[in-house]
């Protein structure tokens, strides 16, 4: 007998309102990451008399240096708590995760992939379209799901299946 598998659908994916929140979120947190490591590098160049670090990311003018800094936070960020948890810190707040397919949690490659498909130009814009799903979703293949709706799913699902497995 072939099992039937779970898969997610469509109407327990986080809304466009769930996902707007997330960016917003994880931004700011993001911001905040980015004054500390700031704030860290210059009391260190004045502790170390050493400016170095602090002239390359601190004192650089220009959008290039900007960009790349942002980044490198944004990609440590998702990476480790993506990997970690399959959620942000926006997540946690709007209740909402990283899943595949199937349900399960992501790998770090998928991950990987994920975080590195944000810091595509514009890719903020791709939600506009109907799913509201965005480049970092599809490219990666992952879902971000209404966490509550995704367990009530899935423990139904999984209720459904061993109620046919005792017939067997």
């Amino acid at each position: 007998m072939n099992p039937i598998k779970y898969t997610v659908t469509t109407d327990i994916l986080a809304t466009k309102g769930m996902r707007f929140a997330n960016f917003i979120i994880d931004y700011i947190v993001q911001i905040i990451l980015g004054v500390a490591i700031g704030m860290v590098i210059g009391v260190v160049s004045e502790l170390t008399g050493s400016y170095g670090l602090y002239d390359l990311v601190v004192e650089t003018e220009g959008r290039l240096s900007d960009y790349i800094f942002g980044a490198v936070i944004l990609i440590v960020y998702y990476l480790i708590i993506e990997t970690l948890t399959a959620r942000s810190l926006g997540k946690y707040i709007t209740n909402t995760k990283v899943v595949l397919y199937d349900g399960s949690k992501p790998t770090f490659n998928e991950i990987l992939v994920r975080t590195l498909c944000r810091i595509i130009p514009f890719e903020q814009f791709s939600f506009l379209g109907d799913v509201g799903k965005g480049w970092h979703d599809s490219i990666s293949k992952t879902y971000v799901v209404d966490n509550a709706k995704f367990e009530s799913q899935k423990a139904t699902f999984e209720g459904l299946d061993e109620i046919g497995r005792i017939g067997e």
